[in-house]
């Protein structure tokens, strides 16, 4: 009988496999087929061969993120593949001496100064948890803001924010999960302390992204598209900083309404129990390397903050953290194998696409167009802000940021830093579902969460935080700078 029973879970598990194969190949065959109707409903004479690939190659980019037939990344490795192609075969007969310099800077997205920026993000994280800094970080944010509910709430979130500007926002949620799920197990499952710590987790991990460069993706593709308008590492920084600390302490006070309802201090169990991994490692050697790590998380970070002074460009430095931790055995090869390559793939595609929109003058052709059109430019801010929480919650917020920045520069041609900037940092207030972020998974996985609790964040988040983040970026840079 067990035999039977075990053996049919076995077909139903091939028959669910079978369908979500057929389901992937229907969503990737329909992106296709609305790609080839979207560019034959746009296509004009003045559009050249190499144009109109362009322009089915983006809308067939965006029903592939949108609908995941295949993984992002893989999305970003097939805009690589199709320009080459597209390129290759129109230039080979117009010019074929030169055809291959028409796509070789395609292919140099891979060298591109975001993916050098990011992966300095990436060794600096995998560093941090290697060396055990981040539950020294957590007890010590637990021991500042004492243990009455909502300071114990509010000191995680402020210790995730301040992480998250640091490393990735998905490594981030990931090391702090597993700091509080000793004090979680303490609990009672629907607690709606464990309920308000994980949601204020997830959210002060994104919220917290948008202080730096490196703390999400659609910052630095933000800052790549406008890398000739003079906005680097610092500059980000005077409107992604005051925009996190203020949304963070909105979402804190959220959560304190809802879930708190008393403020007497509770017991705070730590775990001190010592990892496989830290057994077999000497004490003398893992105090070195959490000081090799500070010393070059400080050095890292004051290059920086100081660009404008030594004029080092941001992804210059980040080879400090990459040569430093490696050649110091902090990160070991197996380690860096195990870094999130996926996310640079599908950064390098969308970074590929965007300069492809740029050079092959599809950009320029309906900027001319629409010229003449008098767009509100305040009311154009706002629904670009809306329209790209409402993406990023159903899809990944790197893609949503890739397709919708290009479009946003050749919508703002007489202003085209604001409009980049606020799609970027609204990337990162999409907190509806489960899916729509990686911090907003990690914490749904945890068992402690339904899908339901996070609509009430989502909801308030992503209308509030789009309206905090267009009027504070336009009084920075319209006003102030």
């Amino acid at each position: 009988m067990a035999d039977s029973r075990h053996y049919s879970l076995e077909i139903m598990s091939h028959i669910q496999r079978m369908v979500d194969v057929q389901r992937k190949v229907i969503y990737f065959l329909l992106s296709a087929i609305v790609a080839f109707g979207l560019t034959y409903f746009l296509y004009e004479p003045e559009l050249n061969r190499v144009q109109i690939y362009v322009l089915f190659l983006l809308f067939f980019a965006i029903g592939l993120w949108i609908t995941e037939a295949i993984p992002p990344f893989a999305t970003g490795l097939l805009v690589f593949g199709f320009l080459i192609f597209a390129t290759n075969s129109y230039y080979s007969e117009l010019d074929p001496e030169n055809a291959k310099s028409y796509y070789q800077d395609y292919v140099n997205t891979w060298s591109n100064s975001v993916i050098w920026l990011m992966l300095g993000g990436f060794f600096m994280a995998d560093a941090m948890q290697r060396t055990h800094l981040d539950r020294i970080v957590f007890k010590m944010s637990i021991s500042k803001f004492g243990t009455a509910p909502q300071n114990i709430l509010l000191g995680l979130m402020l210790t995730t924010a301040a992480f998250s500007t640091i490393m990735s926002n998905t490594a981030t949620t990931a090391m702090m999960a597993a700091s509080v799920a000793p004090f979680l197990q303490t609990l009672p499952k629907d607690a709606p302390l464990a309920k308000a710590i994980l949601i204020g987790i997830a959210a002060a991990a994104s919220i917290g992204g948008m202080g730096t460069l490196i703390g999400s993706p659609p910052n630095a593709i933000a800052v790549d598209a406008l890398s000739d308008k003079g906005i680097g590492f610092l500059e980000w920084m005077y409107v992604g900083m005051p925009i996190a600390i203020i949304l963070v302490f909105v979402a804190w006070y959220l959560l304190k309404r809802k879930y708190i309802k008393t403020n007497i201090p509770v017991e705070v169990t730590l775990d001190e129990t010592p990892t496989e991994e830290e057994l077999k490692e000497d004490p003398q050697i893992l105090k070195m390397k959490k000081n090799i790590v500070l010393i070059v998380l400080c050095i890292t970070l004051l290059l920086w903050l100081t660009e404008k002074l030594h004029n080092i460009p941001a992804s210059i430095v980040s080879f400090i953290p990459i040569m430093l931790l490696t050649m110091l055995g902090v990160v070991r090869g197996k380690d860096v194998r195990k870094l999130p390559w996926d996310t640079l793939m599908l950064v390098a595609g969308g970074l590929a696409l965007g300069m492809a929109i740029k050079e092959t003058g599809l950009a320029q052709h309906y900027v001319d167009k629409i010229q003449h059109l008098n767009l509100n430019f305040y009311v154009l801010i706002l629904f670009f802000a809306l329209l790209t929480v409402l993406l990023s919650n159903v899809m990944s917020n790197t893609a949503t940021a890739t397709i919708l920045i290009p479009i946003a520069i050749i919508l703002t041609y007489q202003n085209p830093i604001i409009l980049p900037l606020v799609i970027g940092l609204s990337a990162s207030t999409a907190l509806f579902l489960p899916i729509s972020t990686p911090p907003n998974a990690i914490a749904y996985s945890t068992g402690f969460l339904e899908q339901k609790d996070f609509r009430y964040m989502g909801i308030v988040i992503g209308i509030i935080g789009p309206i905090i983040i267009c009027a504070l970026t336009m009084l920075i840079f319209m006003v102030i700078l």
